[in-house]
């Protein structure tokens, strides 16, 4: 390990930062230029973040209870906070697999792999929630292995574990790095390109390269990258949002979520890597302190970070 790196601020970084791109995110489905939606955060009670962060919290929680990442674990606490708080704005894909495991009596895995018509599902739902497995197994050789058995739980679909492998390895990389020093741009866009296992990401990937190379702006990524709830159609562009404005939290998260699509989503996967790489000090104070359960998220993190010891 890096002496030189602070894990506990790039933790708290990165589970803070994805939870309040998702809550910030939410509320730009409603305000959608920066001033107007900075005013409206800055003057919220409370920042409340949806099924992204409800599932990140879950994935956490596993970790942290288990060491591990459990099949049948995981997929209970999914399934438990889900009946707690049904109406975080969940899709239709994981109310069905629940359904599925208890009047089936299927693994969760075998319930995975039913739907869509037996495709499975290549929507971002994997990869909203990676942060936990970013950060914790940031050092990890088999990263991949550790993303597919956090996903399988819900996504069977190739591209939709690819999603996720793809945004933890930026993650972990945004954890491995020093702020301070020169952020190494064209090496991280090459590794994500290496480290994607389908076509389709590798594809998009190496457009998110291009896309930089050219100092393309916003809108034109968002229209080449995609910003729908599909994972090789939403991942890009939050992996770009980070790219071009990876020296500050507030630009990354308004450059996710002011383009349009799937925003909630957006913003807590590009927030995800811009506070696992700029770590807490980097997120505004005050609306750390409106986040939701904030104080939980944190402990959560913390304890992630002393697992690491």
């Amino acid at each position: 390990m890096d002496l030189k790196l602070d894990l506990k601020s790039k933790f708290l970084g990165g589970l803070v930062g994805s939870a309040l791109g998702d809550a910030i995110g939410e509320l730009a489905f409603r305000y959608h230029d920066e001033m107007s939606l900075g005013a409206v955060v800055e003057h919220s009670n409370v920042l409340t973040y949806t099924d992204d962060t409800a599932m990140a919290i879950g994935l956490a929680e596993t970790i942290v209870q288990t060491g591990h990442l459990d099949e049948k674990h995981l997929g209970d606490v999914f399934k438990s906070n889900f009946t707690r708080e049904p109406w975080r704005g969940y899709a239709s894909g994981p109310p069905e697999l629940f359904a599925m495991v208890d009047e089936q009596g299927l693994s969760y895995t075998e319930a995975a792999g039913r739907l869509f018509d037996g495709q499975g599902s290549l929507g971002n739902g994997a990869a909203m929630r990676i942060a936990p497995v970013g950060l914790f197994y940031y050092d990890a050789p088999d990263l991949y292995a550790q993303v597919r058995q956090s996903s399988i739980v819900t996504h069977a679909h190739p591209v939709g574990i690819d999603g996720a492998a793809v945004l933890a390895y930026a993650i972990a990389r945004a954890v491995s790095l020093e702020p301070n020093e020169v952020f190494p741009s064209e090496l991280f866009s090459l590794e994500l390109v290496s480290f994607a296992k389908t076509a389709e990401f590798r594809a998009k990937m190496a457009c998110v390269k291009t896309l930089l190379a050219e100092n393309a702006p916003a809108d034109e990524a968002a229209r080449q990258l995609g910003r729908s709830v599909m994972a090789h159609e939403s991942v890009p562009f939050a992996i770009y949002s980070f790219l071009r404005y990876p020296n500050s939290f507030n630009d990354c998260l308004f450059c996710a979520v002011l383009n349009g699509g799937d925003r909630d989503t957006l913003g807590a996967m590009a927030c995800a890597i811009a506070g696992a790489y700029l770590g807490i000090e980097a997120i505004p104070e005050a609306w750390r302190a409106r986040l939701e359960k904030g104080q939980y998220i944190e402990s959560l993190a913390l304890q992630l970070e002393q697992m690491k010891k």
